[in-house]
């Protein structure tokens, strides 16, 4: 599927859905952004006019939506509508904004480490899920894997099938994509659990290198080589490299099953040394005619067991990108939200999603990384605090202005999302972006200014009662920049602070060095300052004096 929007003609709907942007196009139908009045956006295929009149394209495309409308996966772009018989014959996917798999590698560079095995899992998780309603995606392939921040999410069931649905169009076309096909398909067997086994591991190579592992060049070049099973997995991660070739051989059974593969990349995430792969049996596949309440689990043969693993990546769920973080509307802002999800920080700084269909998922981050994560944050709010002990008016001025500043780039951002969600991506983003800088700028003051003061009134609280118990001028100034600093970080609209300030922060302590020295960078700036207000008291610069200096009781120094 290609990833370039491009407008359709105006005013044209489709089953009620105004089509905002084409996304994509695929060998039976084009992909747009299409949106209701008032409700979320969502992904529109549109079958091609060709195929329109052709009956049997028909009722493929209602046996796909029956099979996988009964597909719930957090790594899957559900269906949502659908209307095979219609006019237009469409089918209405949850909208996942994002790079593809294959422009995420262009921009980002290959994956590696945890990052690849967490990737492998999620699609291996999202495959299984395709496979337990007993149907085979049998188009895997990095341009229909798109990244929400490191997450993999499965799209355009285009070429599903029930699994026991010709392999071949009317026409006799092959359906898929040579260098993603498993050489069983090549040959003109039936696809199987196995084939969509192999397409998974060749997606994962890509990830994993930045390259096709078959090649390019002629599609008889790149068939013939998939058929010798002749790959280049060179660059990929040694830990990844033996469950990948062993995906990817030529003969089906020699591949490992899914749930093998699911198990072998657990104890890769818990640092196990990974259980060897058995040859995959003969797949059972449910059709989508058996009884729908108790789907046989494709490639074992048996129905799940109700005690089934867990594995690791069904526990946790990775954080969205920077797209959704800007996307809250707690702030009363122009903010829009994500299909199905909506996030919050919590304490801790961990993030948490709002399914309205799975509920809340919570982002499980390591203890380590949290902990690194509070300690430089702890760094600036110190710095915070020093600063308002050392010089309190020069303190707060800054403070005010960087909040300001913050909160007004948030409110930018959100509002670029909301209109990308509604309508694509457009060349002039930017420009328009920069020409509605100063009104977010003014539009962010109201509620800096409400959070500012919030916190000061907080600050003028703990002063009273420094006040009452005669504590001395300094470490009163602390105990209201401290106060101050934590009404900021948690007052109303502080979201808007506290994203811009995760997503720095966040980063920063997965990086070991890079986190340990920008943090005693920032704890030995406030440890300056807390001794130079110790030394020599704080300074009211532009004021020539303290704030009821006149005032004077017991203890006071």
């Amino acid at each position: 599927m290609t990833t370039s929007p491009k407008a359709p003609p105006p005013g044209l709907t489709v089953g009620g859905y105004a089509l905002r942007a084409r996304l994509g196009e695929g060998g039976m139908g084009v992909v747009h952004l299409g949106q209701k009045p008032g409700e979320r956006p969502v992904a529109i295929k549109v079958l091609r006019p060709h195929i329109v009149g052709d009956d049997e394209a028909r009722r493929r495309l209602a046996r796909e939506v029956s099979s996988l409308s009964r597909v719930r996966s957090r790594r899957i772009a559900e269906i949502v509508d659908a209307d095979p018989w219609g006019e237009i014959p469409f089918v209405a996917t949850r909208y996942v904004p994002g790079l593809s798999l294959h422009d995420h590698v262009q921009e980002e560079g290959p994956l590696t480490g945890d990052d690849l095995v967490w990737f492998a899992d999620c699609l291996g998780e999202a495959l299984e899920a395709v496979h337990d309603v007993g149907v085979l995606h049998r188009d895997i392939k990095p341009s229909n894997v798109i990244m929400e921040g490191r997450t993999p999410i499965l799209i355009d069931f285009g070429l599903a099938r029930v699994a026991d649905d010709s392999r071949i169009t009317m026409t006799g076309w092959l359906l898929g994509t040579p260098g993603y096909l498993a050489p069983e398909i090549l040959y003109g067997d039936d696809a199987t659990a196995a084939s969509d086994v192999h397409a998974w591991a060749a997606t994962v190579a890509f990830a994993g290198t930045g390259r096709a592992p078959f090649g390019r060049g002629p599609s008889v070049a790149v068939m013939d080589r998939v058929r010798r099973g002749e790959h280049d997995l060179s660059g990929l991660d040694p830990a990844m490299l033996p469950l990948v070739e062993e995906a990817l051989a030529p003969a089906a059974e020699d591949r490992p099953s899914l749930d093998e593969v699911r198990d072998w990349l657990e104890d890769l995430a818990g640092g196990r040394p990974p259980r060897p792969a058995a040859p995959m049996t003969q797949p059972m596949v449910t059709s989508m005619y058996d009884d729908l309440a108790a789907p046989t689990r494709i490639g074992t043969g048996v129905a799940p067991a109700a005690e089934d693993t867990v594995h690791w990546s069904d526990e946790w769920s990775s954080p969205l990108d920077d797209f959704y973080d800007d996307r809250l509307t707690q702030d009363g802002g122009d903010a829009g939200t994500e299909p199905h999800r909506q996030t919050r920080v919590l304490p801790d700084g961990t993030t948490e999603y709002v399914s309205s269909e799975y509920g809340p998922v919570r982002e499980r981050v390591p203890a380590g990384e949290r902990l690194r994560r509070a300690l430089t944050l702890l760094a600036v709010g110190g710095v915070a605090t020093a600063g308002i002990t050392f010089a309190p008016y020069v303190a707060l001025a800054a403070i005010f202005f960087t909040v300001w500043l913050l909160r007004s780039g948030s409110r930018a951002a959100a509002s670029a999302g909301n209109r990308r969600s509604r309508r694509g991506i457009k060349w002039y983003d930017g420009i328009q972006l920069l020409l509605a800088a100063p009104w977010h700028v003014l539009a962010g003051l109201g509620g800096t200014l409400v959070l500012l003061l919030w916190s000061l009134g907080i600050g003028a609280a703990f002063a009273l009662l420094c006040f009452a118990a005669s504590v001395s001028i300094t470490t009163s100034l602390a105990v209201i920049g401290a106060a101050f600093t934590i009404g900021l970080w948690w007052g109303p609209g502080s979201e808007r602070l506290r994203s811009p300030v995760h997503r720095a922060v966040d980063p920063l302590a997965r990086r070991g060095v890079a986190w340990l020295l920008v943090t005693l960078m920032v704890a030995a700036g406030a440890s300056f300052l807390g001794a130079a207000a110790s030394a020599q008291g704080p300074v009211w610069t532009p004021d020539d004096s303290a704030p009821l200096s006149d005032v004077r009781l017991p203890g006071w120094l």
